[in-house]
């Protein structure tokens, strides 16, 4: 299966603001909670935070790769 890296760009965007919602969503809870819960939800929130990171890049490099695709098409 083939997909496109303007499908990529705009999946990568999606998926990164879920990422970053969930890991907001995490970070901004950490204070209503006990002490050893605590650490599991910042370890939590983090890897979100990271996946939404390397979604962002991913995203990144599919925008890249459709403007120069845009810029000098082979066809």
């Amino acid at each position: 299966m083939k997909i496109s890296a303007q499908f990529s760009m705009w999946a990568s965007v999606v998926f990164a603001l879920a990422c970053f919602s969930v890991a907001f969503n995490g970070l901004s809870e950490i204070d209503a909670m006990d002490a050893a819960a605590r650490g599991d939800a910042g370890g939590y929130a983090y890897f979100w935070l990271f996946l939404g990171a390397v979604a962002t890049a991913c995203g990144v490099v599919s925008w890249w790769i459709v403007k120069r695709e845009n810029a000098n098409p082979s066809d």
